[in-house]
C-alpha cells in the first residue's frame, strides 16, 4: 500500500500460517498502514483516502468490502479472481450501490499479469500443497 510515493504496508497470504482466514495480503498491509497511521497520530480515513493499493490478485469480495471501507481510492492488480473475486469476477464491490459503505474506488488490472500468474503458480505448488485448486484454472 503506497502513500505519497511511500510503502507503508506490505502483505502476503498468511492464511495457512495463522489459520486465520482473514489473513489475506490485503488485510495484512492494511493493517499495518493503521498502525502507521497510529504511531503518527494521524487519522487513518485521511491516509488511505491518499493510499493506492498494488496486489497481484484481484481482491476477494472480503477484501474488496474492506478496501471500500477505508476508502481507499485505487487498486492495481495483475490477474482476475475468477472464483472469489470483489472488483468485477464475482462481484463488483467498487462500484455497486451500497449505501453506508465507504467509498467507491477505481481499479486497474493486468498490470504485470503474466508475472502474478506465474507468483500463483508458485504459491500454490509450494505454500498450500494440500489445496484442491486446480493450477489450469481460467487464469493459468
Amino acid at each position: 500500500m503506497v502513500y505519497n510515493n511511500e510503502i507503508l504496508g506490505k502483505g502476503r497470504n498468511e492464511v495457512n500460517e495463522t489459520k486465520n482466514a482473514t489473513r489475506h495480503a490485503e488485510m495484512v498491509a492494511l493493517d499495518q498502514v493503521l498502525e502507521w497511521c497510529r504511531h503518527r497520530d494521524l487519522d487513518p480515513r485521511t491516509v488511505c483516502e491518499r493510499t493506492v493499493l498494488y496486489v497481484t490478485v484481484e481482491p476477494c469480495i472480503m477484501c474488496a468490502g474492506a478496501l471500500r471501507l477505508t476508502n481507499i481510492p485505487l487498486v492495481v492488480y495483475g490477474c482476475n479472481n475468477d472464483r472469489f473475486g470483489g472488483c468485477g469476477s464475482v462481484l463488483d464491490i467498487p462500484s455497486a450501490d451500497l449505501p453506508h459503505t465507504g467509498s467507491s474506488f477505481k481499479c486497474i488490472s493486468g498490470f504485470r499479469a503474466e508475472e502474478a500468474v506465474e507468483m500463483l503458480k508458485t504459491f500454490y505448488k509450494q505454500e498450500n500443497p494440500n489445496d484442491v485448486i486446480s493450477l489450469r484454472a481460467p487464469w493459468v
